[in-house]
């Protein structure tokens, strides 16, 4: 199904939030994304016809809810091209991310005592790892960015070396949209016998995310960013190393066996979702798999880079405008900006008053601020359903506010 303007422009009928808010231009999608009827229909009528806990009754509901929230991991698990037991839910990106630098330690081979990461992250790949340094007296090492936004390779083969425990980077940056070349990353971590892992929150809606040609060994994202409702994350891992890492939390539904002394673990996935978990919600998530398989994720890529490429030759219309993005080629849907004599968070609250939503601050990249010499910027992230139009109130907003700084 082929994504162009106009189609774009019926998209927005799918999504209720615009109903209601008819002036709303949403820009702030690497936050949080709107939701389609389906997927608010999917979690409501779980509640409404379904609701029954998973697991835990032999009585109809309770086989429905199961069923239908083991459906759930089937259709994440072929979305992403990984196997059922292979996927794990939690509450978010952050969650999947702490629960590794929780139980990883056993996987670290003896000798290596270094966890690299990029410059770019996001504070959920960084405070893990920085106390899991901290817990073991590990060293952190960071792998430098070009002054384009773009990570530095030959920074990163200096970086990963022999003493690499592991590699944990981002996909795709959420304040400069920089698509990083993290198969290539992950070709370099297993050939110096490191734990790969891969923070894809801002790619897995805008980019095809194929686990197994990717090769990494852990991978994690959120519902809330790709159409799905709040307080679902997904984990990925292979098997084989999901099966040696000890449980992150321990109690019901996560127990094969339990004594006064002692307890077993469940099979995967079942022995990381202990207590009951967001049957509806999940629910909701593979519902918006549907919704974003049934448009294509080519495009849907196809169609927000054309968005991309208009939105940065307005952008550049603006007198003393400075934009964080590396480019169309190597970017996503992702712009961060600040005007010259402006405080971020001014431009933000005069875009509001124009029904224009983005984000601005240090948007939980506060190394990388400073890095840059900066306070935070303004983040414009779209999204298939936003238009050309939207972008034309964008720029025209910023121009008037432009003026009133002068």
């Amino acid at each position: 199904m082929e994504i162009n303007n106009q189609k774009a422009k019926k998209l927005k009928k799918d999504f209720p939030i615009f109903k209601y808010h008819k002036k709303l231009v949403y820009l702030d999608n690497a936050a949080i994304s709107q939701r389609p009827l389906s997927v608010i229909n999917a979690v409501s009528n779980f509640a409404k016809k379904e609701n029954a806990n998973a697991y835990r009754g032999i009585y109809d509901l309770s086989q429905i809810a199961t069923k239908r929230y083991e459906d759930a991991h089937k259709i994440i698990a072929k979305f992403i091209n990984a196997e059922q037991e292979e996927i794990i839910f939690t509450k978010n990106t952050t969650e999947s991310l702490n629960l590794l630098s929780y139980t990883l330690q056993d996987l670290i081979k003896k000798g290596k005592n270094e966890i690299v990461l990029t410059e770019i992250e996001h504070h959920s790949n960084l405070v893990p790892w920085q106390q899991l340094a901290k817990r073991n007296k590990m060293k952190l090492k960071f792998i430098k960015i070009n002054s384009d936004f773009t990570l530095d390779m030959q920074d990163a083969k200096k970086k990963i070396t022999n003493k690499t425990a592991i590699l944990s980077m981002v996909h795709i940056s959420n304040i400069t949209g920089t698509i990083i070349p993290v198969k290539e990353l992950v070709k370099l971590g297993k050939k110096k016998g490191a734990i790969t892992i891969i923070d894809a929150a801002q790619s897995v809606s805008h980019t095809q995310v194929d686990v197994k040609n990717l090769d990494c060994d852990f991978l994690a994202f959120s519902s809330h960013k790709m159409l799905g409702p709040t307080g679902v994350g997904v984990l990925y891992g292979k098997k084989n190393l999901l099966e040696k890492l000890p449980p992150f939390l321990f109690g019901g539904g996560m127990i094969n066996e339990v004594s006064y002394e002692d307890a077993k673990w469940a099979k995967l996935p079942m022995k990381f979702e202990a207590g009951t978990q967001n049957i509806g919600e999940s629910i909701g998530l593979a519902t918006a798999m549907i919704y974003i398989k049934k448009l294509g994720m080519k495009n849907i890529q196809t169609y927000e880079k054309q968005l991309l490429k208009y939105a940065l030759k307005r952008l550049k219309e603006i007198p003393g405008i400075k934009i964080y993005n590396p480019g169309v080629e190597k970017s996503a849907s992702i712009i961060s900006f600040n005007l010259k004599r402006a405080h971020a968070h001014d431009v933000a609250s005069l875009l509001n008053d124009d029904n224009i939503a983005i984000r601005a601050g240090h948007h939980c990249v506060m190394p990388l601020m400073k890095k840059l010499g900066i306070a935070g910027t303004c983040r414009a992230s779209f999204c298939f359903y936003n238009t050309f139009k939207d972008v034309d109130k964008l720029v025209n907003s910023l121009k008037k506010i432009n003026k009133t700084f002068k």
